[in-house]
């Protein structure tokens, strides 16, 4: 058994890479070839220990990733198996494989979900989950412009976005961003709506994947109700962890509007239908995409 740092995955694993292992992957849960472990999360003295995991027999891997959350700070690492004889083979870091994935999983669903023409990108959250985020879909689309909400006003966050995403960048209220916005990225920790949705501008789509939790949301109902559809990795969990989805009113979100990312990829669910069509994806952080990404960096390192 070895172990793989984030450096090594880092070195090994492109933007797109990980996108297509992990599209692989949803296909599969999406046909019922593999399942995933939903996340348990245990808590005493302000300390928490949260475990989800995987099984893709497909990819010939199993695994789970473990990680501590103190004072808003999480240290991950990845335990993976060999799904065709049981051995363990190898750990993660998993820093980087958290990144990769879920940037991954919104290009993944923005590629069936948001117009293909897409110029303005709006993205709520200047911190590495942000930056990953601009990164990955200026690789996907034809972007023109960036528009960062932060809480911090510095323009130094535009200037570094620009640089990372090679696309122009400027600091923008929410108002503006959630008005102007072909696709919006909401990566922050905000407990409660980010903007009106009804802001939100025909044919626009949504990436909400800053809260885990069920008490917290960045999205309002109008948003929800001007959807015609919100995709999520997978039921069960989002289900119960999704603030987004959790507090949301059954009238601005009844149950037929939710789908899974896998059922689209398997092509059991539709994507976008219409361009003025407003679209969400709705992530919490699932086991499958830090197995699937944990196999192919595995894979690429070990040489096998």
């Amino acid at each position: 058994m070895i172990h793989i740092t984030d450096a090594m995955v880092e070195a090994a694993v492109s933007a797109a890479d990980a996108r297509a292992v992990l599209a692989d992957a949803f296909r599969q849960f999406g046909q019922g070839d593999a399942a995933m472990q939903a996340r348990i999360r245990s808590e005493a003295g302000g300390v928490k220990l949260s475990t989800l995991g995987a099984v893709i027999p497909g990819q010939q891997v199993l695994g789970a990733k473990v990680y501590s959350t103190i004072k808003g700070q999480f240290s991950f690492v990845i335990l993976l198996f060999s799904s065709v004889d049981g051995r363990a083979l190898a750990t993660f870091d998993a820093g980087a494989i958290t990144s990769l994935r879920t940037a991954g999983c919104s290009v993944i669903a923005a590629k069936h979900l948001a117009r293909p023409s897409s110029s303005t990108l709006a993205v709520f959250g200047s911190g590495p989950l942000g930056r990953a985020h601009a990164r990955q879909l200026a690789e996907a689309f034809p972007l023109k412009r960036v528009l960062l909400v932060s809480r911090s006003p510095d323009p130094a966050l535009a200037a570094e976005l620009e640089a990372a995403c090679g696309i122009p960048t400027r600091m923008a209220t929410a108002t503006e961003a959630a008005t102007e916005a072909d696709i919006v990225v909401t990566a922050s920790r905000s407990p409660s709506a980010l903007f009106s949705g009804e802001l939100l501008k025909p044919g626009c789509f949504i990436a909400a994947v800053g809260s885990s939790l069920p008490n917290t949301r960045e999205l309002d109902d109008r948003a929800m109700a001007r959807a015609s559809l919100v995709a999520v990795e997978w039921r069960d969990q989002s289900l119960r962890e999704a603030g987004d989805l959790v507090l949301a009113d059954p009238e601005a979100l009844p149950a037929e509007k939710i789908v899974e990312l896998g059922e689209i990829l398997a092509g059991k669910a539709r994507g976008r239908s219409a361009d003025d069509e407003i679209t969400i994806y709705k992530s919490v952080g699932v086991g499958l995409q830090d197995i699937a990404l944990a196999g192919l960096a595995y894979r690429r390192i070990a040489g096998v």
